[in-house]
């Protein structure tokens, strides 16, 4: 059996078409590095690298299995906690609980595999909202302890709960052309895209700050030009990849444009609160899990409710 033969055919294509994508930047960063050799192209090189890492291994989980799926996601949800939690420190009294707030990652991804809805939705926001602090509160310790619950809650919702949200779109079904995978390769290209769109825009006509305090190199015009961009994009995918009628897909297009600045800047926000520039360095060029999902934190929920709502 080929490895895409599960695989709708659909999305076969549109993951072709972005491993044409990245081949044709691929070569293109090769001829500035033997064009300009006076010049540092390290980081570009290092990320296109990553790009490469990331999209293959992405591609693969899609193709073997919907449980392969999941446990990648899980396997992101972990790392993206993981670095959460070792750039905002918790408390001495809190290490007992951390357990409990990883053994939540297994408990979230198993809703999504067994479908159920009801548990998926209100695991994290109300289940361990509620638990935590009552574990914490048994331990003892009272000093830190608004913070170190803000903190552990503030992780979940963002590496777990928003995550998973991209996940559970696997497993949905319905009358669509390419699948839940469909629904989420759509999620991610347009996620990923409104990224790279503001910063093209933003490098060609950016002038004016956006949030100057937080993100420096945000500007209004990276913004718009991602935006309208990203709803374009949505306009032009979606009848390959969803069951949007163009005039949802520009929509869809258009919170995931906003949405993706809104979680790139919130976590940035984050950062500069604490004084770092990354979240981590397990992806050379882009810094962590983290630095590379954070417009995903926003966009995922945001979009899976927008569809679940409309379509399911």
């Amino acid at each position: 059996m080929s490895l895409f033969s599960a695989v709708p055919e659909n999305v076969i294509w549109a993951l072709a078409a972005v491993f044409a994508v990245l081949t044709g930047a691929s070569a293109i960063v090769f001829v500035l590095v033997r064009a300009k050799p006076d010049k540092d192209y390290r980081e570009l090189v290092l990320r296109m690298r990553s790009w490469w890492v990331m999209i293959t291994i992405f591609a693969v989980a899609i193709a073997l299995s919907r449980t392969t799926s999941l446990v990648f996601f899980g396997l992101v949800s972990f790392l993206a906690l993981k670095e959460f939690l070792s750039m905002v420190p918790t408390r001495r009294a809190d290490r007992r609980v951390l357990l409990w707030v990883y053994l939540a990652i297994v408990v979230q991804y198993i809703w999504v595999g067994q479908e159920w809805y009801g548990m998926f939705i209100i695991f994290v926001p109300v289940f361990m909202f509620l638990l935590l602090p009552a574990l914490m509160v048994i331990h003892g310790e009272t000093t830190g302890f608004l913070k170190a619950a803000g903190t552990l809650h503030w992780g979940l919702m963002t590496c777990v709960f928003a995550i998973s949200h991209a996940a559970y779109l696997l497993v949905l079904h319905g009358d669509m052309p390419a699948g839940g995978a469909g629904l989420l390769l759509f999620l991610i290209f347009l996620t990923q895209g409104n990224d790279v769109a503001q910063y093209v825009w933003g490098r060609l006509f950016g002038r004016r700050k956006v949030a100057p305090s937080v993100s420096p190199n945000k500007t209004v015009a990276g913004y718009l030009g991602g935006l309208l961009t990203t709803g374009a994009l949505a306009v032009a995918v979606a009848p390959y990849l969803t069951p949007m009628d163009w005039m949802h897909a520009l929509v869809a297009g258009l919170i995931i444009g906003f949405a993706g600045f809104m979680g790139d800047v919130t976590i940035s926000a984050i950062k500069r609160d604490i004084g770092v520039k990354d979240t981590g360095s397990l992806l050379p060029g882009h810094g962590g899990i983290l630095d590379r999902i954070d417009s995903l934190t926003f966009t995922a929920p945001l979009f899976f409710h927008y569809v679940y709502y409309f379509y399911f």
